[in-house]
């Protein structure tokens, strides 16, 4: 897995301050997209044991709330089997931080098993996020009156809450 950038003060991604990880690789590729350079799967630096503690360290103060999950495209099958490495790694080493993860394909059609990016992991990647924005983002719907959104079709689903 690639990546295109790890914002280490992110405050639009989720609530709070956040540290941001940008992976590299989306079939998507929406209209009106703020980053189609993370299309490419090449795009941007190899994703190793260094940048994982990188991000485990960027973590660790108080003030940062959580970890937030993008890209691209997170839920590319080729991503998440290194995704779901590093989200277990955070929920393990801080299980107080929430974990948010943007995606353009949906909960509950795409990642549902027999769903076009269902893998053997994404049930476990599913596990650690709290809180899941799903759907492609559509220019002809886009609102920038929306919290954590950037379309009104997208939704933000507590993944705790539709589980219990």
């Amino acid at each position: 897995m690639n990546y295109g950038n790890i914002k280490e003060y992110d405050i639009a991604d989720g609530p709070g301050v956040r540290v941001t990880l940008f992976v590299s690789g989306c079939r998507n590729c929406c209209k009106g997209c703020f980053n189609p350079e993370t299309w490419d799967f090449s795009y941007g630096k190899p994703y190793t044991e260094e940048t994982e503690r990188r991000i485990l360290e960027l973590l660790a103060p108080d003030y940062i709330q959580g970890f937030t999950l993008l890209g691209g495209e997170p839920f590319e099958p080729e991503n998440q089997r290194t995704a779901v490495k590093l989200l277990k790694k955070i929920r393990e080493t801080y299980p107080e931080k929430d974990i948010w993860c943007y995606s353009g394909y949906l909960y509950d059609v795409d990642m549902a098993e027999g769903g076009r990016v269902h893998t053997e992991v994404t049930e476990e990647m599913l596990s650690y996020i709290d809180v899941l924005v799903d759907g492609r983002f559509i220019e002809e719907e886009k609102d920038l009156t929306l919290e954590f959104r950037g379309s009104r079709n997208q939704r933000i689903l507590h993944l705790k809450e539709l589980r219990t």
